[in-house]
């Protein structure tokens, strides 16, 4: 049976406030172990240069740089399961480099069962702004979450939206897939593809993840030059399931590849 995902609790506390548990740590002494010269600067922000070295979560060569200087509101906080154990994750979006179009997000994952430890961190920026997707996480197995992050960027009508299925296994961050989404919003009508998660806990060690794309069009009843289309909405739906020979989750369908393709065509 097949269960739908639920919005979970991310927060955005002050990085000037203590970690829930240990009094004596702060987030500001986490986000340092990412960004080791980060201070409070002007107008509540908190002012460093660059991070600690890492690789991006999707493999490539070509993802965006951090900037040389970083000016940080906040962070996002989500405590999630992995291995059986209990871990924080947080993701610091650090802006974009001067000469890039992607931003730089740090998502970073602490063990605070001692001494805070950072474990991993990873590049998840794709986009100008990125942020944890609702519903945040996704339970695999009883002791174990799967992360969603998506970036973004928005102009006058039109919305690009990069999500990010991820994995913590041997607390590491391990990548499922990106899912490529585009809204429209013109005079004659409003196209969006919306995301839903769903799991399905019989599967072992992983549960299967299913995501589902509903992309519909309505028309927005206004007097137009171009013609409005009817209104439709169909869904488009993959199934990740875990591969033990491979030891990682394979999707039983290309059919985000070829929506991907099909949004390019009406950029």
């Amino acid at each position: 049976m097949w269960t739908a995902a639920h919005a979970q609790a991310v927060s955005y506390p002050e990085l000037s406030s203590a970690v829930p548990g240990h009094q004596d740590v702060t987030y500001l002494d986490l986000a340092k172990m990412i960004v080791p010269d980060l201070q409070v600067g002007d107008g509540g922000f908190y002012k460093g240069s660059a991070p600690i070295e890492m690789r991006d979560i999707l493999g490539g060569d070509e993802s965006g740089s951090p900037p040389e200087a970083i000016n940080l509101p906040n962070a996002a906080v989500l405590a999630i399961k992995a291995g059986g154990k209990e871990r924080l994750t947080m993701l610091f979006d650090l802006g974009e480099a001067q000469d890039s179009a992607e931003g730089f997000a740090v998502l970073a994952l602490y063990d605070l069962t001692g001494k805070p430890k950072l474990l991993d961190a990873v590049n998840v920026g794709t986009d100008q702004s990125t942020y944890f997707r609702d519903p945040g996480k996704l339970a695999v197995g009883v002791g174990d979450d799967a992360l969603i992050t998506m970036s973004t960027h928005f102009n006058s009508n039109q919305g690009y939206v990069g999500t990010i299925l991820i994995l913590v296994r041997n607390d590491r961050f391990e990548p499922i897939d990106q899912i490529n989404t585009f809204d429209e919003n013109v005079c004659a009508y409003k196209r969006t593809q919306d995301l839903s998660f769903q799991t399905r806990g019989s599967e072992k060690p992983y549960a299967a993840i299913k995501v589902t794309v509903t992309d519909a069009t309505k028309p927005s009843g206004e007097s137009c030059e171009e013609p409005a289309p009817k209104a439709v909405s169909h869904e488009i739906s993959v199934t990740y399931h875990w591969d033990k020979a491979g030891s990682r989750y394979v999707r039983n369908s290309d059919a985000f590849e070829k929506l991907s393709a099909e949004n390019a065509k009406r950029f």
